[in-house]
């Protein structure tokens, strides 16, 4: 299934950009020219950014390196951009080599679901700041009711993946689990029980919740100068509120396709529709989007094959015992 999301995504992009003008497109992206290293520049520093968020979740006493956090951040989002699998498969990707690392695992994958819960709200939040900024400019009535839809289908699920994370779940998702998959399924992330006593753990720091929703919060209204610096360079210049507002509503559309690998195909259409509320024409509007995707190719080629070359040399530590008691 997320095969052919990943398929049908990249068919919606090629048709956008057929549909558009591929030569229009191109003519777009070679004038942004420079805004390409400024894009990869500013996404790096987000990118980080959020990698600390993540960082300060953990309890003091069993905090993983501030380095670590980040590198794994960056192999988080490259996994989610790059790989046909939905918008998780990062996080359980993080979780994995954050555990082989050496921090235990239950923490590991307690303190990405708490990362996954604070980045989620945050990104609500951004949304519904750049929905409230259009309703102030009285324009786009139509996408505006079509994104407060969105937004209100949001609402629901958040609260849902916060209490299912409460221990007044534990027992229902320990029985769902086993019914479904069996106990061992969970041995690779630590036991159930472990996993909600580290829940705990990092809900009782409150103080490092707010830490890294305030990062997360900055690192998206941060997010809209990739918007600003594109359509500056492409002789389109918009303040920052109209530069909010589009990055604003691009990601309340890229959370609502979060099944789809990148949101490829969304992301593209969204941009067109939102772009047009300010007189941006398409073939701008898949310009950028497609200057908003070369970060994902540069951060993220780069931490998937680092993330091999990591697993290898796991896999051959582990074999080497063996080996060795096999020669003897």
């Amino acid at each position: 299934m997320v095969k052919i999301g990943w398929i049908a995504g990249v068919c919606a992009v090629i048709g956008l950009i057929f549909w558009t003008g591929a030569e229009p497109v191109l003519h777009a992206v070679e004038t942004a020219g420079w805004a390409v290293v400024g894009v990869v520049l500013l996404r790096g520093t987000a990118v980080a950014s959020a990698g600390l968020g993540w960082f300060v979740l953990f309890p003091s006493v069993s905090r993983p390196n501030a380095f670590a956090c980040v590198l794994i951040r960056f192999l988080r989002e490259g996994a989610n951009a790059l790989l046909p699998m939905t918008q998780i498969g990062g996080e359980v990707i993080g979780a994995r080599v954050l555990s082989l690392r050496g921090t235990p695992a239950s923490l590991s994958a307690a303190s990405v679901i708490v990362d996954v819960l604070v980045q989620a709200a945050t990104q609500f939040l951004f949304a519904l700041i750049g929905l409230a900024t259009l309703g102030a400019m009285g324009r786009g009535s139509a996408i505006r009711e079509t994104v407060a839809v969105v937004i209100a289908v949001a609402i629901p699920a958040l609260c849902g993946f916060y209490l299912v994370q409460r221990p007044i779940a534990q027992h229902v998702v320990k029985r769902m689990l086993a019914r479904a998959v069996g106990e061992r399924a969970w041995l690779p992330f630590g036991a159930i029980d472990a996993l909600y006593a580290r829940l705990g753990s990092i809900y009782a720091n409150r103080a490092g919740l707010l830490t890294a929703a305030a990062i997360h919060m900055t690192v998206w209204l941060f997010g809209a100068l990739e918007v600003w610096v594109i359509l500056a360079s492409m002789g389109l210049p918009a303040s920052y509120p109209e530069a909010l507002v589009i990055e604003g509503l691009m990601q309340a559309i890229r959370g609502a396709a979060f099944a789809i690998p990148g949101a490829l195909g969304a992301q593209e259409g969204g941009l067109v529709a939102i772009c047009a509320i300010f007189g941006v024409p398409a073939e701008a509007a898949i310009a950028m989007s497609l200057i908003k995707r070369v970060p994902d190719l540069v951060f993220g080629a780069p931490s998937l094959l680092g993330w091999q070359m990591f697993e290898g040399r796991v896999l051959l530590a582990r074999h080497a015992p063996a080996e060795s008691h096999r020669g003897k």
